[in-house]
């Protein structure tokens, strides 16, 4: 006799989600610099130099640093107002979110973590 239920062949293959997706172009991006990541509000927060720079949603949108002077021009280019987690509460003129479609290519989100990088410093 066993214990628990037996399975009826292979175990499942891992699929990767848009975050697991996002989070692996991001450790490219940011190889060679001093990088932590940090599991917080439901995404994964990548911190530069103990500094949060930019964190990836579990949908593959990046949560991004940025200076409070570029907020309206980096609302031109495509990035949301960042809200709270219950989506109501505005997070300030310090954060934006980036929707997963705006960055498929490397060079648009190259620039968006250098935006979240410089923002921290």
């Amino acid at each position: 006799m066993t214990d628990g239920p037996q399975a009826d062949g292979p175990a499942p293959e891992w699929t990767p989600t848009p975050q697991d997706r996002l989070a692996g172009r991001l450790r490219e991006a940011l190889s060679g610099r001093e990088v932590r990541e940090v599991r917080m509000f439901g995404g994964l927060a990548f911190m530069v130099g103990e500094r949060l720079a930019v964190s990836v949603g579990r949908q593959g949108d990046l949560l991004v640093r940025v200076d409070p002077d570029d907020y309206d021009r980096w609302l031109e280019r495509g990035a949301t107002p960042a809200t709270m987690k219950d989506g109501e509460r505005p997070m300030g003129r310090r954060w934006l979110s980036v929707p997963s479609q705006r960055l498929k290519d490397d060079d648009e989100l190259a620039f968006w973590v250098n935006t979240g990088i410089a923002a921290g410093r």
